[in-house]
């Protein structure tokens, strides 16, 4: 079984108006509803845990929710992603073949491609995240916004989701990290600590999270151009 967890509860305070960016429109369709289509449409997902704001459930559930398809539970977020995806966790099976995709409802233009070598990269290596190299040049930056250091990017990589994993696995790592108090800015960071191997399946560029404004605007530009 593989379930899918979106994790939709941002609240979205870089992108301000009165809808949350998950809930804005993208070419005529919600950003969120682009991206469960995407899910839906994959062979590779047997059904989805839809993760949202406690407020925004009866929103969620009668205007994403109402067309018939694979299994969805909405459930609610909590206060930080973290605990957002460990809610959805809960609602996932567990068994030791059970294979778990998280992704971020604010990655639309996700190819159905990329998920499909994610969820294969889980099942060899039992973790698996989508990630692009770095082709800018990394400044680290200390007080004052002087420069300390020029990094190496030869070998950094910039992690985006999906990530996929053996769900066990994940449940492990992330009660793990509960009992300790511990918060990370991705799912894999709690499976490295568990010393566990993440493999990395080569992304896209367009695969881009929607955060600002501008990203609302270069993700309209990319599906009239047709490169999504």
């Amino acid at each position: 079984m593989i379930c899918a967890i979106i994790v939709a509860g941002g609240s979205g305070s870089r992108l301000p108006g009165a809808l949350r960016k998950q809930y804005r429109p993208l070419a005529g369709q919600a950003v969120l509803a682009r991206t469960l289509a995407v899910f839906e449409a994959s062979p590779e997902v047997d059904s989805l845990v839809l993760v949202v704001p406690r407020e925004d459930l009866d929103y969620c559930r009668e205007n994403f929710l109402a067309a018939p398809g694979k299994p969805v539970e909405l459930v609610a977020g909590g206060r930080e992603r973290q605990e957002s995806v460990y809610h959805g966790l809960c609602r996932c099976p567990r068994g030791a073949e059970d294979l778990v995709v998280i992704h971020d409802a604010v990655r639309p233009l996700l190819a159905a491609r990329h998920l499909a070598g994610c969820v294969a990269g889980a099942r060899r290596w039992g973790a698996s995240i989508l990630a692009v190299p770095a082709v800018d040049t990394l400044k680290r930056v200390g007080p004052g916004g002087l420069v300390v250091a020029t990094c190496d990017r030869r070998n950094i990589w910039l992690a985006q989701t999906p990530q996929a994993f053996r769900t066990g696995l994940i449940f492990k790592a992330h009660q793990r990290a509960r009992r300790e108090g511990v918060t990370a800015t991705d799912d894999a960071q709690l499976v490295e600590r568990l010393g566990a191997p993440v493999h990395v399946v080569a992304g896209s560029r367009t695969n881009l999270k929607i955060t600002t404004a501008e990203d609302l605007i270069l993700a309209e530009a990319l599906l009239q151009a047709g490169c999504v």
